[in-house]
């Protein structure tokens, strides 16, 4: 693996990382907010994935066997899914704009963003992690990463469905039809 494909490999994740750190700072006052312990399960699990996703080597002979082998074209598509994804997410947080929080809240003058990539999927910006992760794990190779892929697809899952039970509860039959109209995680068209 050479030192440029792997910068390129992880660059969108710094990329990630500025974009929310800079962009958390024009956030609207939250109305209502899950409690401590759920924010705390979720940041704990997210560590697991993203450990197994980009540690080095997780010490365990099976989990750090490849589960591709090496070609240099899985690896270009492998960066490719990880900008496409990243870029995906990055779009639908700009969308989602001071109406979006990393805990599953509802904001004062809260507003139901159906434009962007909120018109085809309700949960945009877990679907260009999932994407992104999907990519670091072809790119690395390993089966550590489908085991870091797995967990976040369950967190990123079971996060999405109480976001789904808080906007019902909050937009009621403008919601219910939204969710007929757009996919999940993955995009209706």
């Amino acid at each position: 693996m050479t030192s440029t494909l792997q910068q390129l490999a992880f660059f969108p994740w710094w990329v990630f990382l500025i974009y929310w750190i800079v962009s958390a700072s024009r956030l609207k006052q939250i109305k209502t907010e899950e409690d401590q312990g759920a924010r705390l399960f979720h940041i704990a699990v997210m560590v697991l994935a993203f450990y197994l996703l980009f540690r080095t080597s997780f010490g365990i002979a099976a989990l750090d066997e490849p589960f591709v082998p090496y070609d240099p074209r899985i690896q270009y598509i492998g960066v490719a899914l990880t900008w496409l994804g990243v870029a995906f997410a990055i779009w639908a947080r700009y969308c989602i704009g001071a109406n979006w929080s990393g805990r599953v809240t509802l904001k004062v003058d809260h507003q139901l963003i159906q434009s962007g990539p909120y018109a085809y999927v309700r949960h945009p910006i877990y679907t260009g992690l999932l994407v992104a992760n999907a990519g670091a794990t072809l790119f690395i190779g390993k089966w550590r990463c489908i085991a870091a892929l797995a967990i976040f697809l369950l967190e990123m899952s079971r996060k999405a469905l109480k976001e789904e039970k808080l906007m019902l509860s909050a937009f009621g039959d403008q919601y219910a039809e939204y969710s007929r109209q757009t996919g999940f995680l993955i995009p209706r068209f």
